[in-house]
């Protein structure tokens, strides 16, 4: 191996002396070294020859201690783990380590970024998953509902033939009776007037129930589908809230187009307004927007609202997985975020410090609301949360499209009680009045009522032929401010009924047939004397418990999602597939 002469080394440091300016110290060098006596040719030698070798024999050695202790997967690797200072300071084995060292520092970081890269895949992956689900779900809805106009088409034209066929069957009836005495014609006349005793027919009604425009008043501002309502339980305000709707089951939020208008409403309704006197009209409306500025963001559509027992607070949960409450004067006072998926529903205890949230993401939050916080997220269906209910203050049910129902209570990590017995989505559950029951609705065409003191449901409730999308029950009963009249529990369905149930025993009441389309809201009025129907048939039917009939009716310009009654009981909300919102006059 070539070496270097300590000759060469002298005259090669002279040379740098020389350059940098060091007249002196090269002169002392030259003189002590003999530089004048060495055969070295001067001109042969570069300008900068010893900074040139030093950074060789440096590259050099790093090069040799890398490659030592380099393994065939980093031979592509820049050679950046060393110090100008160590190469000269150190030898080849304490390079080598300080080099391991350092590449092994490398690697963790490394391993460290693929795991975090791996993290951010997985996430993109579970987003996709939740596409795939959403589009899985929209094709099961729309199918659904393809197969729903076929059978109401076949249902249509089934009644059409059977209408004929029995007033044809009246006629030959009505011939025979002529030609029998006066007391077979008594006899039969008693045979074959009016519907079952159990059986509630709209052929009952007369045109004069219409109720009449002047007592109508139609509320437009929104841009979409309203679909959600709500009295303050005090004063005149309204509130009401534009969705997505698909018109299957309480999974409707998720899985159809998205048409919202980003907003609720906040209506002021005032005693002798005309039906034109609101419309549009901006003193008399409050615009909750849930995006800034005229942007229609479709993750910021309302999808439910619920007022405070004082009337003081408005919730509102949206498509963005946020919940939001509002003042009375429209002003935002908390946005609560924890939800990873759209809210379905929301609910206030009665004492209104607490607030709970059902979410797509399978969970329910109770939030604090004092506190501005989440107070303890509950994380037990395996599906979408699609409603919860508040047992009392601090315990709740949920149900879910896993066909599950469970009881919760705030600071309990488990639920306290677990209810199985549906075979399909459960889509609302509802405590009675006093917590003792609760009733649960599905997609399985059934309905049932649990109590806390057995696991299997007390009743089974099967009398409706399709889905039953919404239970109510009525403001009567022990505990109720209307102690003498029944419990009763109502049941709406796609099956175009409405069902009154004994709770006591199980048995069914009455059913109501006024409607030819599917029935999505139910409400009892105040006094528990009178139930509102709403139906995508643009019909609200208004009922007589006690008379068994329909004493008042309104029919719109689009399907109902929501009915509901002001807390005195003299006007009734609807929600319509218009835009619009009616308010209707109730006086009897």
């Amino acid at each position: 191996m070539t070496s270097i002469t300590s000759v060469e080394l002298n005259y090669l440091v002279f040379r740098y002396l020389q350059e940098s300016g060091f007249t002196h110290s090269a002169f002392a060098l030259g003189y002590e070294g003999g530089i004048n006596k060495c055969t070295i040719d001067g001109n042969m030698i570069p300008p900068g020859a010893l900074i040139t070798f030093v950074q060789k024999g440096l590259q050099y050695l790093e090069m040799e201690a890398n490659l030592t202790c380099q393994s065939d997967a980093d031979v592509d690797e820049d050679f950046s783990f060393l110090q100008p200072l160590d190469l000269i300071t150190k030898d080849v084995n304490e390079l080598q380590q300080i080099i391991k060292e350092k590449k092994k520092n490398l690697h963790k970081d490394r391993e460290k970024e693929k795991e975090k890269e791996k993290d951010k895949d997985r996430d993109k992956d579970k987003d996709k998953e939740f596409e795939r689900e959403h589009e899985r779900e929209c094709a099961r809805v729309r199918e659904k509902e393809r197969h729903e106009r076929e059978k109401e088409k076949e249902k249509d034209r089934e009644r059409l033939e059977s209408e004929k066929e029995r007033d044809k069957q009246l006629e030959d009836n009505s011939d025979r009776r002529m030609v029998t005495d006066a007391e077979d014609k008594h006899e039969e006349n008693e045979f074959f007037e009016g519907p079952e005793p159990m059986d509630i027919s709209i052929t009952s009604t007369s045109q004069t129930c219409e109720i009449p425009s002047s007592d109508v008043m139609i509320l437009e501002g929104h841009t979409s589908e309203v679909c959600a309502c709500a009295w303050s339980p005090i004063g005149q305000l309204l509130a009401s809230g534009v969705m997505a709707f698909s018109g299957s089951c309480l999974f409707w939020i998720f899985c159809k187009h998205l048409s919202g208008d980003s907003t609720a409403r906040i209506w002021t309704i005032t005693e002798g307004t005309s039906r034109s006197g609101v419309q549009n009209d901006p003193l008399n409306v409050l615009v909750l927007k849930h995006v800034k500025g005229r942007t229609n963001e479709k993750s910021k559509d309302v999808t439910t609202l619920d007022w405070n027992g004082e009337g003081t607070l408005l919730a509102t949960g949206s498509y963005d997985g946020q919940a939001r409450i509002w003042s009375t004067d429209g002003e935002l006072k908390t946005t609560l975020s924890k939800h990873k998926g759209p809210i379905f529903t929301l609910k206030w205890n009665k004492k209104g410090d607490y607030l709970l949230t059902g979410s797509c993401d399978k969970t329910a939050i109770v939030w604090d609301v004092r506190a501005e916080e989440w107070k303890q997220q509950f994380e037990f269906h395996s599906g979408p949360t699609l409603d919860v209910d508040w047992r009392n203050n601090v315990s709740f049910a949920t149900s879910s499209t896993d066909n599950m129902i469970y009881v919760c209570k705030v600071g309990e990590t488990r639920p306290i009680k677990s209810f199985a017995g549906h075979q399909g989505e459960v889509n609302c559950v509802k405590w009675d009045p006093t917590g003792s029951l609760l009733a649960s609705c599905s997609d399985d065409i059934s309905a049932k009522i649990w109590s806390m003191k057995q696991d299997k449901y007390v009743h089974d409730l099967r009398e409706h032929s399709k889905e039953i999308y919404t239970i109510r029950w009525s403001p009567t009963g022990p505990g109720t401010n209307n102690p003498n009249q029944q419990l009763v529990l109502a049941s709406a369905s796609f099956d175009s009924t409405v069902k009154l149930w004994d709770v006591e025993f199980g048995k069914l009441l009455s059913s109501l047939n006024g409607h030819r389309e599917p029935v999505y809201s139910v409400a009892f009025s105040p006094n528990g004397e009178y139930l509102a129907s709403g139906s995508l048939d643009r019909c609200i039917n208004i009922w007589s418990l006690k008379e068994g009939k329909i004493v008042k009716t309104y029919t719109g310009n689009g399907g109902i999602f929501e009915v509901c009654w002001n807390k005195e009981g003299d006007k009734i909300a609807a929600c319509f597939a218009n835009n619009t919102v009616c308010v209707l006059d109730f006086r009897m």
